[in-house]
């Protein structure tokens, strides 16, 4: 049954520590180069984007020492970081899962990579795994 909140499955963040050499090695086992790279600056990481099927791979790498990924990199090593699940409406799904007892990491969406708003639920209540929502910013016309 699937589910009727998480659309699916939007991409899988694997922290690494050079974005560089990371692109050339998934690259070479995907067979294509990455179809975006970017910097978010909130986040201070550099990402670059893999399709795969409907879903995608994203690379990050830490752009400072106080960046999320330099201090999970530093912890834990280079590997997969979170899970991001893509939503409708990521309000909507925010307070569904507070009401339900996860934690979030951020009381309201920020603008992140790909055209994305996102909220992070805390490993302390998913499980140990970080998960994040992500919902597509509408193009303006």
């Amino acid at each position: 049954m699937e589910s009727p909140f998480l659309k699916k499955i939007e991409h899988i963040g694997i922290a690494v520590k050079d974005l560089d050499t990371a692109n050339q090695l998934y690259t070479l086992l995907l067979g294509a180069e990455p179809y975006k790279s970017e910097y978010v600056e909130s986040e201070q990481v550099n990402t670059s984007f893999f399709k795969v099927g409907e879903s995608k791979i994203e690379l990050l790498t830490g752009t400072s020492g106080q960046s999320a990924i330099s201090k999970f990199i530093e912890k834990k090593g280079e590997g997969i970081h979170h899970i991001a699940f893509e939503v409708e409406d990521i309000v909507a799904e925010m307070e569904r899962l507070k009401s339900l007892g996860f934690q979030l990491i951020n009381d309201t969406p920020k603008r992140g990579a790909d055209n994305k708003l996102v909220c992070f639920i805390h490993p302390r209540s998913s499980n140990g795994v970080l998960l994040e929502l992500c919902q597509s910013i509408a193009e303006k016309e």
